[in-house]
């Protein structure tokens, strides 16, 4: 086992650079976003289910495919709708396409796309 304490030590050591580094890093490695955990949570069960969910159109993704050149506003918006750190949204926001709300129902889904169009940001429902 790892020793925590020293593990500890040596994340509190990064700086906000490097740590968004390994933020990408780890989803890269495990295959998860830390955006789309936090606004998935509570979907988490039907994470398997993908393809009924697409055929009934009951649940909807919002996907942030750019920022319009308006990357402040895009990330102020982002900030607004998940609750995500300055440093999370500006990565999500930075690695477009990337998923700003999975599973959600459409009105929500169309709300959210407008709030993120409205900032200057391209996106697109899935």
């Amino acid at each position: 086992m790892a020793d925590l304490q020293k593990l500890v030590d040596e994340l509190s050591a990064l700086t906000v650079l490097e740590a968004a580094d390994l933020s990408k890093l780890l989803e890269e490695k495990w295959g998860v976003s830390a955006a789309a955990a936090v606004a998935a949570a509570p979907a988490a069960g039907g994470a398997g289910a993908g393809a009924p969910a697409a055929e009934e159109k009951t649940e909807f993704d919002v996907i942030l495919t750019g920022d319009g050149g308006k990357k402040i506003n895009v990330i102020k918006e982002v900030r607004a709708i998940t609750g995500l750190g300055l440093t999370e949204a500006k990565t999500l926001v930075e690695s477009a396409p990337k998923a700003i709300k999975e599973g959600v129902s459409k009105d929500e889904a169309e709300k959210v796309k407008k709030q993120l169009e409205d900032a200057g940001a391209t996106v697109e429902l899935k």
